[in-house]
């Protein structure tokens, strides 16, 4: 599963390949629960003794399509995760302060510090595509920022952090039946804004530019997965499995006891 969702870093994709609908062989959520489970649990587990180690930290990055699933993901994937050392950034349109900042500033400011996981809930990436989309900035700028982009990932990697890019993908058909239970659903009109619309009716630039970051920002230090979403169990369970992996992988081990703890004796 998680090659399969990988986004290759030596050659092209398209992303019409990428099926939003795919559940790979499961079939419906009850073939995932328990699995869903252990990964969570695993995850509690790896998360303690990251924060005990200090030696590694965990950046993941969610970008998606208005209601693609972001804060879903965030809120059944990390389910029991110590908020002690997780940090959830969400970023919105930038401040004088920071446009006065290269693009990067403001998100090197909110990288976790070794020991925490960081979640970034759209990222430095809007930058190379509402901006794009928008016409905001020309092609030649957007390819300068893909390099920019590539060697900041590639400073936080070299410094202890993983980074794990997802793309939740779903269908245009999935969005439009997302906003409207949102607009059917008064305790959900929060969640709805007249400028999703306006975004929706350029989905076809949107999917030009994230395939354009794809084939210029997947990279062997900080990959990106285009993960089916259209399924949230299913979007859920690869999260989750693609996560654990990335932190056994770190071969992280608890510190190692003050001596002479065995001889202790608390009265």
């Amino acid at each position: 599963m998680i090659k399969k969702f990988r986004v290759p870093f030596d050659q092209k994709i398209k992303l019409k390949d990428y099926d939003p609908d795919d559940t790979d062989e499961y079939k419906e959520s009850g073939d995932v629960r328990d699995q869903f489970k252990e990964f969570n649990m695993r995850m509690i587990d790896l998360q303690e003794v990251m924060y005990a180690e200090k030696k590694h930290g965990l950046l993941i990055i969610l970008q998606a399509m208005d209601a693609g699933g972001k804060d879903g993901t965030i809120k059944h994937v990390m389910r029991g995760i110590n908020p002690q050392s997780c940090r959830v950034t969400s970023f919105k349109i930038p401040s004088d302060e920071e446009s006065s900042h290269d693009f990067l500033w403001r998100y090197h400011k909110a990288v976790p510090p070794r020991g925490y996981v960081g979640i970034f809930n759209r990222s430095h990436y809007e930058d190379v595509l509402v901006t794009r989309v928008h016409k905001l900035i020309s092609d030649k700028v957007a390819k300068e920022r893909f390099n920019q982009i590539n060697e900041f990932e590639e400073l936080m990697t070299e410094n202890g952090i993983t980074i794990l890019k997802f793309y939740l993908h779903i269908s245009k058909s999935e969005q439009k039946a997302r906003l409207q239970e949102r607009l059917d659903n008064k305790d959900k009109h929060w969640k709805f804004s007249k400028n999703d619309l306006r975004e929706r009716s350029q989905w076809d630039e949107y999917m030009d530019a994230f395939e354009d970051v794809f084939n210029n920002c997947s990279t062997k230090h900080a990959p990106w997965y285009i993960i089916p979403s259209n399924h949230k169990w299913f979007r859920n369970l690869a999260v989750a499995k693609i996560l654990v992996q990335a932190m056994e992988d770190m071969k992280m081990s608890t510190p190692k006891p003050e001596e002479g703890l065995e001889k202790l004796v608390i009265e």
